[in-house]
């Protein structure tokens, strides 16, 4: 199968990141064993189009419930979907047999989030007398003041930064790039941890650059940002509570319980569809409810 045709077609034509176009390659090579198995393709390891139907696609879709969450499901199923239909429009084949398979209905968990006293406590606790502290403290001041990715945090430079229009510019998924505000403390903690490179390091103000060093001096990685953050929580007696990404959480729906414009939201976390912003909703009713029942004389 032209699987690596397919692959180079969603990254240069559709634009997926490396992470996704590397999923979606197991995806479409599971498939393919999978067909392999059951003698669907042939020794050149070409699609028949006889043989692969609706009917092999559901069943292959079969075999993996109990072995997989519905939302790996889901992502496979969208993979050979892609596939096929790359297939199609290269004529080798005449129709997508997963065209018409309905996607499994997915779960919506609630997602973990930091009330605004446990963020606050944990800001607030990280101390600013070193260097690292600086940078921890302007890091997940970032992180919560913006509401952005970790992959875009840590993805950002020095001169994405808008200070005058406290605004910053991030590159987020398929390489879109969007502003969003920081706040003044956010901005302080970054104008100190600047202050201390060019003390401490002599790294120049004046030049471009990443924005978060680790201690050799290149790029702070995704996942330092996930250790760092378990210790810092840690530190300040909020062991396990949240992720980066629950940050990100936390900052959409502190917003929600203040009254922001959902789809003002939905363009500040870059969501391509508000159905995914509105999950941070669910957060915001819980608190509501709560209200409710503490407040109401006849509830």
């Amino acid at each position: 199968m032209p699987i690596e045709a397919f692959i180079r077609f969603l990254g240069v034509e559709k634009g997926y990141s490396e992470h996704t176009c590397r999923a979606y390659r197991h995806d479409v090579e599971e498939f393919c064993a999978y067909l392999a198995e059951n003698e669907m393709i042939g020794e050149d390891a070409g699609v028949c189009p006889t043989a692969v139907t609706p009917q092999v696609v559901r069943g292959y879709l079969g075999a993996l419930h109990g072995k997989n969450t519905k939302k790996t499901i889901a992502r496979k199923l969208s993979a050979i979907r892609s596939f096929f239909g790359f297939l199609v429009g290269r004529g080798e084949v005449e129709r997508n047999p997963a065209e018409q398979l309905r996607t499994p209905k997915q779960e919506k968990p609630i997602p973990a989030c930091l009330s605004v006293d446990d963020v606050f406590r944990l800001l607030d606790t990280i101390g600013t007398d070193d260097l690292s502290g600086k940078r921890d403290r302007a890091m997940f001041e970032t992180l919560y003041s913006c509401g952005i990715r970790v992959s875009e945090l840590v993805g950002m430079n020095w001169f994405d930064i808008d200070v005058d229009r406290k605004l910053v510019r991030v590159s987020g998924k398929g390489e879109k790039d969007r502003v969003v505000p920081i706040g003044r403390k956010a901005l302080t903690a970054v104008r100190a941890y600047r202050e201390a490179l060019w003390r401490e390091i002599r790294i120049d103000p004046n030049q471009d650059g990443p924005l978060f060093l680790n201690y050799s001096g290149g790029r702070l990685t995704a996942r330092s940002v996930g250790r760092i953050l378990e210790r810092r929580l840690c530190e300040c007696g909020l062991a396990g509570s949240v992720s980066p990404h629950g940050l990100r959480h936390s900052f959409a729906s502190h917003l929600l319980d203040a009254g922001a414009d959902l789809r003002a939201l939905q363009e500040m976390l870059g969501h391509r569809k508000l159905s995914t912003t509105q999950r941070y909703t669910h957060i915001s009713i819980d608190t509501l409810t709560a209200a409710y029942d503490k407040a109401h004389p006849r509830k």
